[in-house]
């Protein structure tokens, strides 16, 4: 609570009237009237350093004055108790001679008196005496006068000199507890905006200082406003300190939107190396969860039904001393979940291709939604101890699909194993540490943490629980966050070895407690500075939240982003009854292109329009068009929520004509300038306000208010302008037609002559076809 000083202390501190301090605070603006009696504590203190300025004088700051005083008053009556018997004497001993002193002083005065009453006494007498006559110099009279008053200064009373000695000692303990400013060494992070005093303190230089500093560079400030980081920057510069920009919490657009990208974004100098982050994922049965078998060596395929993964969890290894984190994905549709809810989750695809089998349509799917999401292909080629394996027959079906292997002159890591032998699990995971290495994966750990959300479930103790993948920052026991739309703190945090653990950072992989409902997965938790600042954001997500949810754009949106040049392709999931349609329809909506637009087809596969199908389409913000094939009402509904198109087909000239349409709207229109009429200068006038007015006639077409204007002088050009007013007549008009007369207000930088041609254009908006 920032306490009231009264003006009245204010005054008597700086030793000036409390008028003089009234004018003072007339002067500069300290967000108090001058009138006022009472001033907050900070802006007593602020008042005092400014006028202690103007006054050439060193004050100390007025800190919370009546609690200084209350406690030396305190300290006062201890030294009193503590006082010894002999202090005591020797005080009152002192008291004592000034007394006597006192009283000398005052009987030589009294005898002198009495001596010149009895002098008077003998005058009136009438018998014969002996007169004498006693006087007392001027100059005795004046030291005698000047002594009594020195005497009444010292007689005090006892209050006054105590109020006194306790303001001294106030002072001085202010005084004493005022720190030195030091500069600061190394680097200072600053907030956006921060106030002079605390930027004072921050960098360790005095206010009055800065205060010079700023006027200099044209800010007029005082030590309680507020300044912005850049200006603190040209600060520090003169005064050779370093600063940076503190990391700033998300803004609830960006937390609303999921764009992962701008809240990872962070400093080049703040980055440090991270462990990679690795999703296994292929066709069903072709030994995913044999493989992360081999590579933790448990029992994960064994306790789980059917050999499939139930829910997605994530385990650490070490390998030559580096960590890398795998997320246990049940299949590729999870992946696609969690990234069509604005989610990066893997650095490194593992892709898994039975060496009996080869690729299958789910293997396509697999390499259609690692590509979508970014991440580096590395090809497991499995069950190689089988007897029909063929590994020659895997790599060339992998190169039809643009994943030529390196053997092969490609640059895709092909690893053959076995993840019931463990044959070439040890190759993979050195191939997984190389191309980590090359990737050049950072993350700032010192942030406040970002991660993704790889699974949530209900503990029967903890409640709510969610797997937390930290993208940047540091994880820590009572962070308080924000998932979605719910908040929380973190109550306790586990490894996947059950361990718990009070932080964790970036590509660690942790189950958190603190959540108030569950959340699914591929949300994003960012942990803020408190709880206040949580209910702020979840409230501003709130009004932000309106219809918009689903991770997928419509097409509205799909062609304001490709107008912005956010976006360069329509991206398409292509399903069909055939593979004879799939590819017909495929070489079409290809053909589809100009020099700044295409389709791109990013998955193409024979059957229904399927869930995947459209969390693909959501996750790469594009549509998914269907031929000859049904939508269930169920994808439909799914559709919907992730605001994703889904158009269905019986005709190709249908499907690919509404595609043109589509990217036809996204094409920038052409602007075209057509001539609309001549007239020509007759007279030229000058208004009182020197605006040049032409009269002329329009010889053909017509002129227009507004228009642009060319000027033509010798059937060359030498200038345009434009017609802000007509009149004709004594009417003024928005448009002259041809054979008319009229007068122009013309506003240009050329002047105009008699017998110039004044050409009309307007401007036509076109727009472009494919």
């Amino acid at each position: 609570m920032n306490k009231k000083i009264r003006a009245i202390t204010v005054a008597q501190h700086l030793g000036i009237s409390t008028q003089e301090l009234r004018k003072y605070l007339s002067e500069v603006n300290f967000g108090v009237r001058p009138s006022e009696r009472e001033f907050p504590e900070s802006i007593a203190n602020g008042i005092v350093r400014f006028v202690a300025r103007k006054l050439g004088k060193k004050i100390a700051p007025l800190i919370s004055f009546e609690e200084e005083v209350e406690e030396v008053q305190e300290e006062e009556a201890e030294e009193q108790k503590e006082e010894s018997a002999l202090e005591r004497m020797s005080r009152i001993a002192k008291q004592s001679r000034e007394d006597s002193q006192q009283s000398k002083e005052e009987k030589k005065i009294k005898a002198k008196k009495k001596e010149e009453k009895e002098s008077e006494k003998e005058e009136d007498k009438p018998k014969r005496a002996i007169f004498r006559k006693i006087e007392i110099s001027p100059e005795e009279a004046k030291k005698a006068q000047t002594k009594s008053k020195v005497e009444q200064k010292k007689r005090k009373s006892k209050e006054e000199i105590e109020a006194e000695k306790l303001e001294q000692k106030v002072f001085q303990k202010a005084k004493s507890k005022t720190p030195e400013l030091k500069k600061k060494e190394g680097t200072v992070e600053l907030p956006e905006k921060i106030i002079v005093k605390e930027f004072s303190e921050k960098i360790g230089v005095s206010p009055s200082k800065i205060v010079a500093i700023l006027i200099k560079n044209g800010v007029m400030a005082t030590i309680n406003n507020t300044i912005d980081f850049d200006t603190c920057a040209i600060v520090a510069d003169e005064l050779e300190v370093k600063v940076k920009k503190e990391q700033t919490t998300a803004s609830s657009k960006d937390l609303f939107a999921k764009d992962l990208d701008k809240l990872l974004a962070d400093e080049k100098e703040n980055l440090t190396e991270r462990p990679p982050v690795v999703a296994v994922m292929g066709h069903v049965d072709h030994g995913k969860t044999k493989i992360l078998d081999a590579i933790h060596k448990t029992k994960v395929a064994e306790s789980e039904a059917g050999g499939i993964t139930q829910r997605i969890g994530a385990h650490q290894i070490t390998k030559k001393g580096k960590i890398i984190t795998f997320l246990d994905t049940p299949g590729h549709e999870a992946f696609t979940a969690m990234r069509a809810r604005g989610a990066k989750t893997a650095d490194i695809a593992i892709l898994v291709v039975a060496a009996d089998e080869g690729v299958k349509p789910q293997t396509i799917e697999a390499i259609n939604h690692a590509r979508e999401a970014g991440s580096t292909i590395i090809v497991a080629i499995n069950k190689i101890d089988r007897p029909s394996a063929n590994i020659d027959k895997v790599k060339g079906e992998l190169s039809s699909h643009d994943l030529t292997p390196e053997d092969w002159g490609g640059s895709t890591v092909t690893v053959p194993v076995s993840g019931l032998t463990g044959e070439g699990i040890d190759t993979l995971l050195d191939m997984i540490v190389l191309v980590s290495e090359m990737l050049e994966l950072k993350a700032n750990p010192k942030r406040l943490a970002v991660g993704t959300v790889i699974e949530s479930h209900l503990d029967e103790s903890l409640g709510p629980v969610a797997t937390i993948l930290i993208n940047t920052g540091t994880l820590k026991i009572a962070d308080n966050f924000i998932v979605g739309k719910v908040g929380g703190k973190i109550k306790s945090m586990l490894t996947d070895e059950g361990k718990k653990i009070k932080k964790a950072g970036p590509s660690d992989a942790v189950q958190i407690a603190g959540l108030s409902e569950s959340v699914p997965a591929g949300e994003i938790l960012q942990v803020f500075a408190s709880n206040k600042i949580v209910k702020q954001k979840l409230e501003e997500i709130s009004d932000l939240e309106g219809d918009k949810s689903g991770a997928g754009m419509g097409v509205g949106e799909i062609m304001e982003q490709l107008k912005m040049g956010k976006m360069n392709f329509l991206k398409v999931v292509l399903k069909a009854d055939s593979d004879g349609s799939l590819e017909a329809v495929r070489q079409e909506l290809e053909k589809i292109k100009n020099d700044e637009v295409a389709v791109k087809v990013i998955h193409a596969g024979v059957g229904a329009v399927t869930e995947s199908d459209v969390l693909m389409a959501a996750a790469s913000q594009g549509i998914v068009v269907s031929f000859n094939v049904r939508t269930s009402p169920r994808v439909k509904r799914i559709a919907e929520q992730e605001k994703t198109e889904v158009q269905n087909f019986d005709i190709i000239f249908e499907l690919t004509e509404t595609v043109k349409k589509i990217l036809e709207g996204l094409l920038e229109p052409e602007y075209e300038e057509i001539l609309t009429g001549e007239a020509e200068a007759k007279k030229i006038f000058w208004s009182k306000g020197k605006v040049l007015i032409v009269g002329c006639k329009v010889n053909k077409g017509f002129i227009e208010k507004g228009q642009k204007i060319v000027v033509l002088r010798n059937n060359e050009k030498v200038g345009e302008g434009t017609a802000s007013i007509i009149q004709h007549f004594e009417k003024k008009v928005d448009k002259i037609e041809e054979n008319q007369e009229c007068g122009i207000q013309f506003e240009g930088k050329i002047k105009v002559e008699e017998g110039d041609i004044l050409q009309g254009f307007k401007t036509e908006k076109k727009i472009k076809t494919l």
